[in-house]
């Protein structure tokens, strides 16, 4: 699974701030903390006909995370929302597009670790692309188990959705190396956090478990697939899951903005067997598009 760049995305405009620049023009400063030390925070947003997905709970996140790294001067809701907007209008992009929102620390008056350097306020970065979701979801994907393990609190929170990707990057080089789609990391304790980029459940006996959000990101995606498992009747359990009950799982899937609900076919050369012909991942996709008017913000434009 590698993304392929799309010609559509030749000419698009960028939101930075207040303003919207052509692709060619769109750049931060060398002294931008992002540069200085990946220190910013993001959210991934997709948009489907008419609707920004989920655009209200990605904004609450960003603010959240902003605040635990210590931001000064976070730009409002409304600040953000409208230059979502303002960036969606500038490109026509109605539906078959994603987001990649990006909130530095700003700008430092010279180069240095110390926040104090940061006295500009923030820079944000709206990237919206013509981009469909990232797997097949129909093939599904195979995953190998990276030995690089995930963060935990006492570490670096995952609840705080930051820009220091290393750790999930050193994952998926060891998925690219193995030849398949992603890789499953594990915790500190060596249960199963999630993968390198997507949250994940299983399904065994009719019944949806998924690990707890410790050292996994309790990502937007995964939170409203327990919303929409209680809706359809459907008993869920977070818990601590080890790789054994994921190779004999009936179901396996990832969850997330870039690849909506993805099943995976194979773990560590384990093919994923539906012994009990389960059907509760088709009955979430199915209900996963229902909910794209019920959390979607209309577009104004």
């Amino acid at each position: 699974m590698l993304q392929k760049y799309n010609p559509q995305n030749a000419e698009i405009w960028v939101g930075i701030n207040d303003t919207v620049v052509p692709r060619q023009e769109a750049k931060v400063s060398v002294f931008d903390s992002v540069v200085q030390g990946g220190d910013a925070v993001w959210e991934g947003i997709r948009i489907y006909k008419d609707y920004v997905f989920m655009l209200e709970q990605h904004i609450e996140r960003m603010q959240y995370s902003a605040k635990a790294l210590d931001f000064k001067q976070i730009p409002s809701a409304d600040y953000i929302r409208e230059a979502v907007f303002r960036t969606l209008k500038a490109n026509d992009m109605r539906e078959g597009a994603h987001i990649r929102m990006t909130l530095t620390r700003g700008e430092k008056i010279t180069s240095g670790m110390d926040p104090r350097l940061n006295q500009s306020g923030c820079t944000l970065i709206v990237l919206a692309e013509w981009k469909a979701p990232v797997y097949n979801n129909s093939e599904g994907i195979r995953l190998v188990t990276a030995s690089i393990r995930r963060n935990n609190p006492a570490f670096l929170d995952s609840r705080i959705h930051h820009n220091n990707l290393l750790n999930n990057i050193l994952a998926k080089i060891e998925a690219n190396f193995a030849g398949v789609d992603d890789a499953l990391m594990l915790d500190k304790d060596g249960y199963v956090a999630e993968t390198n980029a997507t949250n994940v459940f299983l399904v065994k006996k009719g019944k949806l478990f998924t690990p707890y959000p410790q050292a996994c990101l309790p990502g937007i995606t995964r939170w409203l697939v327990i919303e929409m498992a209680k809706e359809l009747g459907i008993a869920v359990e977070e818990r601590n899951l080890s790789v054994t009950e994921f190779y004999n799982a009936d179901e396996v899937f990832t969850t997330g903005t870039m690849g909506e609900l993805t099943p995976v076919k194979e773990i560590d050369g384990r093919s994923i067997e539906n012994k009990n012909q389960s059907t509760v991942l088709s009955q979430l996709q199915a209900h996963f598009v229902k909910q794209i008017p019920k959390y979607g913000v209309k577009l104004p434009f």
